[in-house]
This record gives C-alpha cells, sequence and structure tokens, in this order.
C-alpha cells in the first residue's frame, strides 16, 4: 500500500487484554503497519475479546477503518465456541451495518503456542497484527477509490 494514498484516514486499533503476551505482539504489529502507512491510529484497549463488538461499532461512527485484535484459545468447555461465534458474527455485522472496514486480527487457537506463532513476536511465523490493520486500511481505500 502507498501510504500517500493512506494519508488522511482515521485508523482506530481496538484490542483485547486477555493473553498478554500474544495481544502486545498483535498491538506491536498494528501500531508498526500504521507507521509504515503513515497513520496515527487511536489505540483502545477493551477487557475481552466479546467486548470488541461494541468498541469497534462506537469507533466506526467516526473512523473510516477499525483493526480488531483479540485471542481466543480454545479450553474444556463450550466458552470458546461462543465466544469466537460471537466475535466473529458481531465484527462482521459491525461492518455490514456501517460501512466501515473492519480487519479482523481475532486469533482463535487451539493452544498458546498457536497464537504465539502468530503474534508477530521474535520467533513467530506470521503477523496477524500487522496484517489486520493491513487489511483495514487497504479495504478503506479501496471504497475510497470506488467513491463509496
Amino acid at each position: 500500500l502507498d501510504p500517500a494514498a493512506a494519508r488522511g484516514l482515521r485508523v482506530a486499533v481496538v484490542a483485547a487484554q486477555w493473553h498478554t503476551e500474544i495481544m502486545g505482539g498483535l498491538f506491536a504489529g498494528a501500531r508498526a503497519a500504521a507507521a509504515d502507512l503513515g497513520l496515527e491510529p487511536v489505540l483502545v484497549r477493551v477487557p475481552g475479546t466479546v467486548e470488541l463488538t461494541v468498541a469497534a461499532a462506537r469507533l466506526a461512527e467516526d473512523f473510516d477503518a477499525v483493526a480488531v485484535l483479540g485471542v481466543v484459545v480454545r479450553g474444556d468447555t463450550p466458552h470458546f465456541d461462543y465466544v469466537c461465534q460471537a466475535a466473529t458474527m458481531g465484527l462482521t455485522d459491525v461492518s455490514t451495518a456501517t460501512g466501515v472496514p473492519i480487519g479482523f486480527g481475532v486469533l482463535t487457537t487451539d493452544d498458546e503456542q498457536q497464537g504465539l506463532d502468530r503474534a508477530g513476536l521474535e520467533g513467530s511465523s506470521e503477523d496477524k497484527g500487522y496484517d489486520a490493520a493491513v487489511a483495514a486500511v487497504d479495504a478503506a481505500l479501496t471504497l475510497r477509490g470506488l467513491g463509496l
């Protein structure tokens, strides 16, 4: 993406607080993506992944793109399924209802190591925080290019 094209976009990053090490990597990745694009995002922290939806809905009122970051690690109860479904459906609904792109950086993993592998930390194979921020900005620029 061209930083000149992104100039003037209003971007927010909202991140859950659970799983501190993984979330720290995701949050750093999203901030790095914004910096690479010449943007200074508003950074918001919420308690958990379920709360991402309401924060994204409110932020979508004032921003051109929102990146959301969270991690849900599978456990021994159905809690994982409920949280993952609520976050996925809720954030999809926010995006379609508002027309504001939501970069989906919610990791749904079977174990903590899978989250660490995707968190953009030293030794990680992926940086999903970075990817989520870039996806949100890229979609916003696509919509802007279409005059929407």
